[in-house]
């Protein structure tokens, strides 16, 4: 069999986390926080010995050099990581022989604006800009100067119903899938947190573990005790207690369109590292035919 040229871009699909991770993390982690969401996806799968068939984890290499990550854990979108522009027609290739369809592509803008129209023009379907969202991280925290009374703890196992009803709740709000699947496992895992003041006013979490790091998200609030800094306390609050733990950085996601939010996690030590967009695809002929 003829082996792609190395001045040629190609893409190398992985059938298992570790065989993954053993070539692209090196290439990952000279940008951790940008790469967090792939390198959480990728450490968590290294529970499973063979990938499910349906999950994509490769890499695109150029001259024997990785330059760049695809990654999808349906239903959800695909992912790219930067790479170069003449990588994307491989990389369309090999989206292809595993998908049929894809409901968007989440990267850095010129990647998946390109690969977008790649996509729709091998696929005959429309690509639609969608969320952009900023990459944070934070290293040290800077505490609220005037915290609100109260103060953070882990959400019990009996808290199940209330987290899933704030967790939908804060789909809803920022248009983002329902991950109500593993609610359950990360409330038994101690991944949520309350600020409870006379009762729970605002959560967040942590997922997505890097070898260095860890991101923080969902942050929730609900409207009637917005305003009052419970969500920017608790971010903190976790923050600081995930670097005590001994992770090196913390990273979240942020909507650009959101100036409050933004300005928010700056306050308590966050700093903007990428931003990242959402191409949407619909089927004009189903639309139409809906």
């Amino acid at each position: 069999m003829a082996h792609p040229s190395p001045l040629t871009p190609s893409v190398r699909v992985y059938t298992s986390a570790r065989a993954f991770l053993d070539r692209a993390e090196p290439w990952l982690v000279r940008r951790e926080a940008e790469h967090n969401l792939l390198l959480g996806i990728a450490h968590r799968l290294t529970s499973e010995e063979v990938l499910p068939p349906d999950v994509l984890l490769a890499t695109v290499e150029h001259a024997y050099d990785v330059v760049g990550c695809v990654f999808r854990t349906p239903p959800y979108k695909l992912g790219l990581t930067p790479m170069p522009d003449e990588a994307i027609s491989a990389v369309a290739d090999a989206v292809a022989a595993r998908y049929d369809t894809l409901p968007a592509v989440l990267g850095p803008e010129s990647v998946a604006r390109r690969f977008a129209e790649e996509w729709s023009a091998r696929a005959g379907v429309t690509a639609t800009p969608g969320m952009r969202q900023r990459i944070f991280q934070a290293r040290a925290v800077r505490g609220a100067s005037e915290p609100p009374p109260g103060g953070m703890r882990v959400a019990a196992p009996n808290e199940l119903g209330l987290i899933h009803d704030w967790i939908e709740a804060f789909a809803a709000d920022a248009h983002v899938p329902l991950h109500a699947d593993v609610i359950e496992q990360r409330v038994a895992d101690g991944a949520f947190h309350l600020w409870d003041h006379d009762g729970p006013k605002a959560l967040a979490a942590w997922s997505g573990r890097t070898p260095n790091g860890v991101r923080i998200g969902p942050v929730y609030t609900p409207p009637v005790w917005r305003g009052r800094g419970y969500g920017t306390a608790l971010t903190a609050a976790l923050t600081q207690k995930m670097l005590d733990g001994g992770r090196r950085f913390c990273f979240l996601y942020t909507d650009v369109g959101n100036p409050t939010s933004n300005a928010i996690y700056q306050r308590i030590g966050y700093e903007p590292v990428a931003e990242v967009i959402d191409v949407n695809f619909s089927n004009p002929d189903a639309d139409r035919d809906a």
